[in-house]
């Protein structure tokens, strides 16, 4: 065996250590959680909340942002910047870091939970080196007699490992549960005024029942009748009856029925369930943004949106089987703060005057060269 050799970090598929291992043994928030893992008539699905456009916005809005603080590894005593393994920067080598991030936030959003699964450990210290992602619709659970603790997660319904190689890395929502579950009803609402609202678009004139006045048709007939009526009112508004056929309109007007003034309600719940305000989302009830609030835009979505998932993951990744005890992971909000130059060039040339900040570091702060 070479030099080299001894000091080469090497991977391993299947071994764990006890001090560093995370484990799957973990206590379930309440029942309500169990939503991810048993469909319940108040859980809203993926599919039916990305259909709705203020939704899949705030959704974008939140993940993209979190994806794009970066994280950094600090002395947990002295708060010195360290050099964070590649695990941090880059959790599953296949993907960028912020592609990883972005569905990681996502799924804490909504669903309440989101999942790594361990792939390689670092032979040396027994830490994770790399992860995959893992839907949240993949992974069930296990757990004791009482619903209380939960005792092991399947995925794609075989069980995993609990430690270990295969095992699962859980992030919880601050809030027990995510928004498919917390606003299920208000997201199925949403979706069906958008399937009514396409329904509208199709034939924009109210819902009609064109009836025979004379001998009953047969069923090829009707249905052809329906086609060719169809294709007709894409393409031309003024139609034609002969003596046979009536037109009876039954059910009501997109303005009859308030749609456009419900859809915008909609918005405006979606992005109060989703922590977001609401002129973020261009919801009407938001539109009035002033210079004020405008300025501090950035800050109030990191206040009450951002920070309580940016938490869930900086403090998961600080536990022992991502970092040493005396390390920490936190997200520079610096960077995701950085103002104008302008207002970077006040703030130095304080720092600068009272002895803070050198020449030199405003230099390699700002990128520039020395």
């Amino acid at each position: 065996m070479g030099l080299l050799d001894v000091f080469k970090i090497k991977a391993i598929e299947n071994q764990s250590s006890p001090d560093v291992a995370a484990t799957n043994l973990a206590p379930l928030p309440n029942l309500n959680s169990l939503y991810t893992f048993i469909d319940t008539p108040i859980s809203a699905t993926y599919s039916e909340f990305i259909s709705i456009p203020s939704a899949t916005r705030a959704k974008n809005i939140i993940a993209q942002s979190i994806a794009s603080i970066p994280l950094v590894l600090r002395d947990r005593t002295t708060g010195i910047r360290l050099d964070a393994p590649r695990v941090i920067d880059t959790p599953d080598p296949r993907l960028p870091g912020q592609a990883t991030y972005g569905w990681t936030a996502s799924d804490i959003l909504l669903y309440g939970f989101a999942y790594w699964q361990i792939k390689l450990l670092y032979q040396d210290t027994f830490r994770v080196r790399e992860v995959e992602r893992v839907s949240p619709d993949r992974v069930g659970i296990e757990t004791n007699a009482n619903s209380t603790m939960i005792t092991g997660y399947t995925i794609d319904g075989t069980r995993v490992p609990d430690s270990g190689v295969g095992s699962l890395v859980v992030f919880y929502n601050p809030g027990d549960v995510g928004v498919l579950n917390r606003a299920g009803r208000t997201i199925r609402t949403g979706a069906e005024l958008e399937r009514a609202a396409m329904n509208y678009a199709r034939e924009p004139i109210p819902s009609m029942v064109l009836k025979s006045n004379g001998s009953a048709l047969p069923s090829d007939r009707i249905a052809k009748l329906l086609e060719q009526w169809g294709i007709a009112r894409r393409s031309r508004t003024t139609a034609f009856l002969n003596s046979d056929i009536n037109l009876e309109k039954v059910g009501f007007s997109p303005d009859e029925l308030g749609l456009n003034t419900a859809r915008e309600h909609i918005a405006t719940e979606i992005s109060r369930a989703c922590g977001i305000p609401a002129y973020f989302t261009d919801s009407p009830s938001g539109s009035s943004m002033t210079y004020s609030n405008a300025v501090t835009a950035r800050q109030t979505l990191l206040d009450f949106s951002l920070i309580p998932i940016c938490d869930a993951i900086s403090q998961r990744l600080s536990m022992p089987d991502f970092t040493p005890s005396s390390q920490v992971i936190r997200h520079d909000f610096d960077v995701y703060l950085r103002g104008s130059a302008f207002e970077r060039a006040q703030i130095y040339e304080i720092l600068n005057r009272i002895g803070v900040m050198t020449a030199d570091e405003i230099a390699r702060k700002e990128d520039m060269a020395l």
